[in-house]
């Protein structure tokens, strides 16, 4: 992904930079286009690993959870019209 986006900025950096003009729809392109690369930009930095921005740390290890053992069950219960049968979770 970061070799990606590497890529597309070297890309439009080495683009001849024409002039823009309101006719044709060319400037919402180029706007377009910048969003999508700001965007690209954007995820690469974002999927690196262990980085949560700043003032957020990495911690790394595994935390303790405590399993509670729940399971679903079909119940039958009764809407006022006829039986009907629901999924419920039931945890001990």
């Amino acid at each position: 992904m970061a070799l990606a986006a590497v890529a597309t900025l070297a890309v439009s950096a080495v683009a001849a930079p024409q002039a823009a003009e309101a006719r044709g729809g060319r400037v919402a392109a180029g706007i377009a286009a910048g969003v999508i690369g700001s965007a690209i930009v954007g995820g690469a930095i974002a999927s690196q690993r262990g980085y949560y921005g700043p003032g957020y740390g990495y911690y790394g290890g595994p935390a303790y959870v405590e399993d509670v053992p729940c399971v679903w069950q079909r119940q039958r219960f009764w809407d006022g019209y006829g039986w009907r049968v629901r999924s419920v979770r039931v945890c001990d």
